[in-house]
């Protein structure tokens, strides 16, 4: 039997876990101390390892990811977090110029362990910049690793593997996916848990491959178990950076059909490319075009307005009926 976790609750062991293991583990950003972080993932935190391991920052995010360039670099693994994901852009230079480029400008010779944690995505009636799906900007840009987590399982030992990476990575945490619980072997080893990099097959199927990651997880699992007409495999995606296209192909080509569903806008998203990268691989395979699920090319609306702009339930079976009218 395992422990009982939400997903941010499990993130936050697995940062402790990761704390206790290495006295080189930092967290720094807005709150995360005292308060706890806006969202509670790192509550406790402060309690048990002090304000020189976790610590409050001021309001600058260029601040806190220069810095943490600045901690790594001396042998720290600072684990920063931005408080939503509107709020990333301020530090985009440091992300895209310093930290994604350090280890190839120094061939190797230097690295920058940092992770950047980010609550990002919709669903929880926010306000401006507290909304946003990012992801396509850091997968984009070679050299950062890119990861989101759809279950507490993951979001424990994925946290782990984060901070061990001596690449800099991006963990994207799906703030409306906090409170889902589940049990978490704790008492396993990280080095015995699926690689950071992997994605897998929450569900297996023979009809059309569902892919999709982070907070439309759930979603495609509901669509899933709703299509009575159809076997779906849902593709759980994991890292969006590298993109694991051995576990994708492999379903698209037992399969036949493909559907990606994504919270970003559609065009210029994540599922563009991975339409690409199947087609060109799958091409003699596939019985449709891949189908596209995502939000509109409009910038975030207000709140009351975002149950519209989100994939739903419909709009993803909506578009698994879109593949077979091939």
């Amino acid at each position: 039997m395992g422990t009982s976790l939400t997903i941010g609750k499990a993130i936050n062991a697995g940062l402790r876990a990761a704390m206790e293991h290495d006295p080189k583990v930092l967290v720094m950003g807005e709150d995360v101390g005292r308060l706890g972080g806006v969202f509670r993932v790192t509550d406790g935190l402060y309690k048990d390892f002090g304000a020189d391991r976790v610590i409050d920052t001021p309001l600058a995010e260029s601040g806190i990811v220069g810095t943490a360039i600045g901690m790594a670099l001396r042998g720290y693994r600072p684990v920063v977090e931005i408080q939503f994901d509107g709020f990333f852009f301020p530090a985009a230079n440091q992300t895209f110029t310093q930290l994604a480029k350090m280890r190839r400008r120094s061939a190797g010779a230097l690295s920058v362990p940092v992770v950047m944690r980010i609550p990002y995505g919709g669903g929880i009636g926010a306000v401006e910049h507290h909304s946003e799906s990012p992801e396509a900007y850091f997968t984009h840009t070679a050299g950062l690793r890119v990861v989101t987590v759809a279950t507490p399982e993951d979001a424990y030992w994925m946290i782990q593997q984060a901070v061990r990476s001596d690449d800099p990575v991006v963990f994207l945490e799906p703030k409306r996916r906090y409170y889902e619980k589940a049990e978490v072997d704790t008492d396993a080893a990280v080095q015995d848990a699926a690689p950071m990099d992997a994605a897998r097959v929450a569900r297996s199927g023979t009809d059309v491959t569902l892919l999709a990651y982070g907070p439309m997880v759930k979603t495609a699992l509901q669509a899933a178990e709703a299509d009575t007409d159809h076997s779906v495999e849902v593709v759980d995606l994991r890292s969006l950076s590298p993109v694991d296209y051995d576990t994708v192909t492999a379903s698209v080509k037992r399969t036949g059909r493909l559907v990606v569903a994504h919270e970003a806008p559609l065009s210029g998203g994540l599922g563009a490319e991975i339409a690409a990268r199947v087609t060109e691989e799958c091409f003699y395979h596939l019985e449709s075009p891949v189908i596209r699920v995502a939000a509109f090319d409009t910038p975030y609306p207000q709140s009351r307005l975002e149950e519209h702009y989100l994939p739903d339930l419909d709009r993803v079976l909506d578009g698994v009926d879109r593949a077979f009218a091939y």
